[in-house]
């Protein structure tokens, strides 16, 4: 049986997470999906004053809603990400991620 997932964005909604907050829209392990999950993050430069490491343990697009976010890929490019921005980081990459300005990002693992 297939599922619908539905949600608005809710500042209520939102739970702490490793870095800032997010509002879930499917988690892993629902309907059974243990490789899927997605939803919205928040980030503010004050939650992360220094730039954070962060290995990708998961395929992960992202597309930010509003903000300024740079993550740099080792061994490759540097990304400033800006309202509009998309961007798909391949699992086992290791970046490092700056919060430039206050950033609302949806994101899906895969």
């Amino acid at each position: 049986m297939s599922q619908v997932f539905h949600a608005h964005h809710d500042p209520a909604e939102f739970v702490p997470f490793e870095v800032g907050t997010v509002q879930w829209l499917r988690r892993n392990g629902d309907n059974g999906n243990q490789a899927l999950a997605s939803g919205i993050w928040q980030i503010t430069p004050e939650q992360a004053p220094e730039p954070f490491d962060l290995p990708i343990n998961e395929d992960e697009t992202i597309y930010i809603v509003s903000g300024h976010i740079r993550i740099e890929v080792e061994g490759q490019e540097t990304f400033d990400l800006t309202a509009g921005s998309m961007a798909s980081l391949s699992k086992g990459a290791l970046t490092r991620w700056s919060i430039i300005e206050p950033t609302v990002e949806f994101f899906v693992y895969s």
